[in-house]
């Protein structure tokens, strides 16, 4: 009897889950460290009774009815699952799995404060001045001059697993005051860490730092908008590690531009790969990163295995470990 076939869509995923399904299964990689092209998936997927896949596979209906009846599941190592048809899967009662690794969690809470103080204290201006000789005098007081998280108040917009991770991580700063805002309030084990619910407005006009670490939905796209950017102090600085599509770029840009907040950092933006000729890419008070703060070796190895177990799970008649339903 032949073995299940598994198609995996990267040849670059971390080598735990490909070689977990490689002892059990007869396993089809794409063979490049890309994303795999439309016609190249909808040829291979032929046959496949389980697919691991990443967020930028979009997996639909057409790709469905390519695989055939005895696909029985469709696993992401990402932990957003919008790129894949789960009411098209739900009909054919292909189980859908995806990737919520507390590692991960972590990992991009830890980034994002790393990227708020590589922002606030100026480091990557300050590592590039180096780079274009321009550090000629051993020390002035007034170059590159940043401003720390002590005694400062921050405003955490989106309190779900990644928010409560950067409270936790940023009370040891020795900030003044922590907001948060979120859709679902109260939150209890926020406000027993210290942090107090604001409405959005509030938390703009008071705080010294905005973070962005809420879900992309279709009632906060552009939520950071003109007016947002108004409410902000102009000494704020933003931070945005949830989902590019929470910010109106334009409005960013503009409010980068003329001073209406102080900088920026952002991880996630749109398009993505951002042009390099892009207005972000080259105004001097922005840190602009290439979609990383979840890519730590640790946490990838991880979710490349716990999107193997999950497909292992569903092909031997297990219930999955994370699945979406």
């Amino acid at each position: 009897m032949s073995k299940p076939k598994v198609l995996i869509t990267r040849s670059d995923f971390p080598e735990t889950g490909i070689k977990k399904l490689q002892e059990k299964y007869d396993v089809e990689v794409y063979p490049h460290s890309r994303i795999i092209p439309r016609d190249c998936l909808l040829q291979h997927i032929k046959g496949a009774s389980g697919l691991f896949c990443i967020s930028t596979d979009k997996i639909d209906k057409e790709v469905l009815d390519a695989a055939g009846p005895q696909l029985k599941v469709v696993a992401t190592m990402s932990l957003g699952f919008d790129h894949i048809d789960v009411k098209e899967c739900k009909k054919r009662n292909i189980i859908v799995c995806n990737g919520p690794n507390p590692i991960s969690v972590s990992c991009v809470a830890e980034f994002t404060i790393g990227l708020l103080l590589s922002v606030s204290r100026r480091i990557v201006e300050a590592s590039g001045a180096i780079k274009r000789g321009e550090w000629t005098e051993v020390w002035t007081p007034s170059w590159y001059v940043g401003r720390g998280l002590t005694n400062a108040i921050v405003g955490i917009v989106g309190m779900g697993r990644i928010g409560k991770a950067i409270l936790e991580r940023i009370l040891p700063f020795g900030v003044a005051k922590v907001y948060y805002y979120d859709i679902y309030h109260p939150i209890p084990e926020a406000e027993d860490m210290g942090a107090r619910f604001a409405s959005f407005e509030e938390l703009l006009e008071n705080s010294d730092y905005v973070i962005a670490c809420c879900n992309l939905t279709e009632g906060n796209k552009g939520l950071f908008n003109s007016r947002a950017f108004r409410m902000m102090k102009s000494s704020a600085v933003f931070i945005n590690t949830s989902r590019g599509g929470v910010v109106d770029q334009e409005a960013l840009v503009e409010a980068l531009e003329n001073k209406k907040i102080k900088a920026a950092g952002i991880d996630v933006m749109y398009p993505e790969p951002l042009p390099e000729d892009h207005k972000l890419a080259s105004l001097p008070n922005i840190v602009v990163t290439p979609h990383i703060a979840a890519a730590e070796e640790t946490a990838m190895q991880r979710l490349s295995a716990l999107t193997a177990e999950n497909i292992i799970e569903v092909l031997e008649d297990r219930p999955p470990i994370t699945p979406v339903f």
